[in-house]
């Protein structure tokens, strides 16, 4: 029985173990929520998210009512190395707008961003797998928290916001202005992934602001998850809060559908939207890259090398001297 747990010892000790890097075998998707996940979509992959939404705004103190539908598109691809990824983010939007001696139709594009974003750290890179007790089945069995998993994923965001035309959504009239942002994303076992965003917009124009997504997912089994999320955002002309639930299905490993409902919770304006979308993701080009992470060091192939480079010397020595001896 002890010799069958020293081989067992030496086969996990001698183990290398492979993490993919940013790529995954299904789609990961940002929606159908707001916020934006810390990796990347992987070398070379190409991805598209849109989809279609209808919202209704009304303001009880200004007396006005706005009612529309719009569509959005963000189109991802990973550039250059397996941590960077480029983007391009568009919303249209459409709606008839009421108040006191004013109706008129309003469209537009709402945002149209470009940006990158990098993964500066990844707690799951060169991660050694946690060695089992081989000689406890309760240590192995136990169901306590993995302290580890409050290490979150980072990657930072730049990139610029455009205005296109004569853009009724927009309180300030300056072409291009710059948008940043701190991407956090946990783990939480097998079934649970937080991400949070911290936002600064729009820093050079009258409608600066600041703002914040966090996003719960859960994934309920290999087709099907579902989604809370919270919203806020602060500026001189408007201020925020906003509830998000949803929930995506997955059609192919590549493909993936969604639905969400969001609302405020105020009057100034009131905000109801509601809608769904489509993500699907391009990979033919991909190649698989692996991160290995380091295995632990043996102690019998330790001292086996240690002895060796000990020799070796001596040997060199004992050639040295031999040398010097000769007439």
């Amino acid at each position: 029985m002890l010799q069958v747990k020293r081989l067992l010892l030496i086969g996990f000790l001698m183990n290398t173990t492979y993490h993919f890097a940013q790529y995954t075998d299904i789609i990961n998707s940002n929606r159908p929520g707001k916020s934006m996940s810390a990796y990347s979509v992987g070398k070379t992959v190409i991805q598209a998210e849109g989809g279609f939404f209808g919202i209704k705004e009304k303001h009880d103190l200004a007396r006005y009512e706005a009612n529309g539908f719009g569509s959005d598109l963000s189109v991802r691809y990973g550039a250059f190395f397996e941590q960077f990824e480029l983007m391009l983010d568009m919303q249209y939007q459409k709606d008839w707008y009421t108040a006191p001696l004013v109706d008129k139709t309003r469209s537009g594009l709402r945002q149209t961003t470009i940006g990158a974003k990098y993964l500066v750290y990844d707690p799951f890179k060169n991660l050694r797998e946690d060695k089992p007790n081989l000689y406890s089945w309760k240590a192995n069995h136990s169901n306590k928290f993995d302290w580890k998993q409050l290490i979150p994923a980072v990657a930072l965001y730049a990139g610029v916001n455009l205005r296109i035309g004569n853009n009724p959504f927009y309180v300030d009239d300056a072409i291009i202005s710059p948008k940043g942002m701190i991407i956090t994303q946990n783990h939480f076992g097998t079934h649970w992934v937080f991400v949070n965003n911290f936002i600064l917009d729009k820093v050079t124009t009258k409608d600066a602001n600041i703002g914040l997504v966090s996003s719960l997912t859960r994934g309920f089994n290999m087709r099907w998850s579902g989604l809370l999320e919270f919203q806020a955002t602060k500026s001189d002309y408007y201020a925020d809060y906003l509830f998000r639930v949803g929930a995506a299905y997955l059609i192919r490993e590549n493909i993936q559908i969604d639905a969400s409902i969001s609302q405020n919770v105020k009057d100034t304006p009131y905000i109801l939207a509601g809608g769904f979308g489509l993500s699907w993701r391009f990979d033919a080009n991909y190649e698989t890259v692996y991160l290995r992470s380091q295995k632990p060091e043996d102690p019998k192939e330790k001292a086996k090398d240690k002895k060796a480079k000990k020799d070796k010397k001596k040997k060199r020595k004992d050639e040295v001297e031999l040398e010097e001896t000769k007439p």
